[in-house]
């Protein structure tokens, strides 16, 4: 490989023989990189779903199974699509119940507060990003 200035996992520029710069793609980049990024995005939509569930208020469950059923996981949308959901969200009212403990209006707000960290460093990892 000639002398190089710039390099970085996207590609390099280079001097080449007759003293041009040139710049050299690497082609590998945007597949690697793309699935890194996608399960990430798997990753985060999985896990809020997944820690939201013992936040969200809980009477027959549908509300928790609208969200299975409105997010396609890996979309960056996470969508709770019970007719009802945005009243329950945005309700003023205490937090637990008899089904549990943290179950209540802004029930993702809440989660994200919790464990918001430990998505994103979850993430980081998969993508190959620095921690």
């Amino acid at each position: 490989m000639p002398p190089t200035f710039i390099q970085t996992p996207r590609g390099y520029i280079a001097i080449n023989r007759g003293g041009k710069a040139e710049l050299k793609w690497n082609t590998n980049f945007v597949p690697t990189w793309h699935a890194r990024y996608s399960a990430a995005q798997r990753f985060v939509d999985s896990e809020v779903l997944r820690l939201s569930e013992s936040y969200t208020p809980l009477r027959t469950g549908m509300l928790i199974k609208s969200s299975i059923l409105g997010t396609d996981v890996g979309s960056g949308k996470v969508k709770w699509i019970a007719p009802y959901a945005k009243r329950q969200y945005y309700r003023a009212g205490k937090i637990g119940s008899e089904t549990g403990p943290l179950r209540g209006p802004k029930w993702f707000a809440r989660m994200k507060a919790v464990y918001g960290h430990q998505i994103i460093e979850g993430a980081k990892k998969l993508a190959g990003g620095k921690k």
